[in-house]
């Protein structure tokens, strides 16, 4: 085995790049393992559990990437050093004199855009809240796209927003939809007067989008990141979204989504809905919400608030003549493996509504260091910080399910397993083809496949043509995650 590290210093690049560098030099010949990585203390821990990291990359400061291989032979390693500098050069080659300047700093980005009244963060998790706080005492409302920021520093960042009557949203906002334009991982629907804030993004993309199927519209989406109902945070932004709600006349209703929120927070946030002149709906996904004021209908599925804010969400009429899914002879528990926090606290719900014992994020193979099989009905957070640490969201790398999914498919234990292929800006380009060709490369018997698709038309990858590639590999397709997970529970309880 050999271990090389190559610095480059003062070198950044965004993570998503790198993570997608990594996968590819990481499967060439004899090459057992490879990262490119910002050196900080964080990403250093990560590259030294993986038995990458040697005394160069040891060496790296916070500001330098590190380049890192473990390869069978010194030929494969400097091969696979050769193959990173030539990824890493190929964007400064094809970049020429008439390519549009890009500012560095955050200074600079409002010298460019002096009107501009938000800032996107998405830099390492070490440097977020500086940054943060930067764009917040220049006067910007931030989303915080990066994760692995201490949630002391959220509250303290959201304490100041406040203060200077900003919105903090995130750190990990997955998803954001202001004025029509869309951040983070979002979806194509129509303007329209729902406002939607959700502690989950993709549970705001599920809604957002059940609501264009109901020919509704969406105002804006709101994202909070997932701690902010957190009692050391304080729901600070949750509850600044619902007074910015009031005070946009578009707006003529609000769906809010969480997981389950401290019970003091809960009661803080449904008291200030009931103060609002505006109608809501409550999705506390996996916790009944305590008494609501008049203004606000409980849902309890991310498809019933799309249903109670848009009236009935009609199914998809690609799913016409959808076959009956057949689960594995001799198998008898369901196998969920999410890319999206919110449809897996969703499918949740629905499979406990159905009577089965369901466990979520217990360390599965290929995803977790962690050894042994599940058992029973397991539902499993891919995009959870324990399993994305030095590795790419499965939403941006659908691969990162690769593994899971081979060991569901081979154990006889499951009787079928639950997908969902999210869409829209940000997303893979064509998940539901990776997916396919995962499950064509399988052999013998193997259990159901369900799969939901959250996407629209008018998504880059195209919501017909991914659930097309979905069904022509033999998956059957529900009209919706929740549908989804109920179709999964009929089956086991035939």
């Amino acid at each position: 085995m050999v271990v090389v590290n190559e610095v480059r210093r003062g070198f950044y690049l965004d993570s998503v790049a790198l993570m997608r560098i990594s996968r590819a030099i990481a499967a060439l010949p004899d090459v057992e393992e490879a990262g490119l990585m910002i050196g900080t203390p964080a990403n250093k821990e990560i590259m030294r559990d993986a038995r990458v990291l040697g005394e160069d990359g040891t060496a790296a400061g916070p500001g330098d990437l590190v380049i890192a291989v473990r390869a069978r032979s010194r030929a494969a390693a400097a091969a696979a050093l050769v193959a990173a500098r030539r990824e890493l050069d190929a964007p400064r080659r094809a970049a020429g004199p008439e390519t549009a300047w890009q500012p560095r700093t955050l200074r600079a980005a409002i010298q460019l855009m002096p009107d501009a009244n938000l800032a996107l963060i998405s830099v390492p998790g070490d440097f977020a809240a500086a940054e943060a706080r930067k764009a917040l005492r220049r006067g910007l409302n931030v989303l915080i796209f990066s994760d692995n920021v201490p949630i002391a520093e959220e509250a303290e960042l959201k304490r100041e927003a406040r203060a200077r009557g900003l919105l903090v949203m995130g750190p990990d906002c997955g998803t954001a939809i202001i004025g029509g334009a869309r951040l983070g991982f979002a979806n194509v629907v129509p303007r329209g007067d729902i406002g939607i804030i959700g502690a989950s993004g993709t549970g705001i993309q599920e809604i957002s989008c059940l609501i264009a199927r109901a020919g509704g519209g969406v105002s804006h989406a709101i994202g909070t990141g997932g701690r902010d109902l957190h009692a050391d945070v304080g729901a600070i932004t949750m509850l600044m979204a619902i007074d910015a709600f009031d005070a946009d006349a578009p707006t003529s209703q609000v769906v809010l989504v969480s997981k389950p929120p401290a019970p003091a927070l809960a009661k803080a946030v449904l008291e200030r809905i009931g103060r609002s002149p505006k109608p809501h709906t409550v999705c506390f996904l996996g916790n009944a919400a305590p008494e609501l004021p008049r203004n606000a209908r409980r849902a309890a599925t991310l498809k019933e608030a799309a249903e109670l804010a848009a009236g009935r969400v009609p199914p998809m009429r690609i799913l016409e003549g959808m076959p009956s899914p057949r689960p594995r002879p001799g198998g008898r528990h369901v196998r969920g493996l999410y890319s999206g926090g919110g449809l897996c606290a969703e499918a949740q719900v629905v499979l406990r509504q159905a009577g089965l014992a369901v466990a979520s994020n217990v360390p599965v193979p290929g995803a977790a260091r962690l050894a042994g099989p599940p058992i029973g009905h397991v539902l499993i957070d891919l995009g959870d910080d324990e399993y994305t640490r030095g590795r790419p969201h499965p939403m941006i790398e659908p691969a990162v399910r690769d593994a899971p999914l081979a060991a569901a498919l081979a154990d006889a234990d499951v009787a079928v397993v639950l997908v969902d292929v999210v869409l829209g800006h940000g997303s893979h380009a064509d998940p539901a083809g990776h997916l396919a060709e995962q499950i064509r490369g399988r052999r013998g018997a193997r259990p159901a496949i369900i799969a939901a698709v959250t996407g629209t038309d008018r998504d880059p990858q195209s919501l017909p043509a991914q659930v097309s590639a979905l069904r022509a590999a033999g998956v059957v397709v529900a009209g919706s995650n929740a549908d989804a997970a109920a179709l999964a529970a009929s089956v086991i309880g035939r």
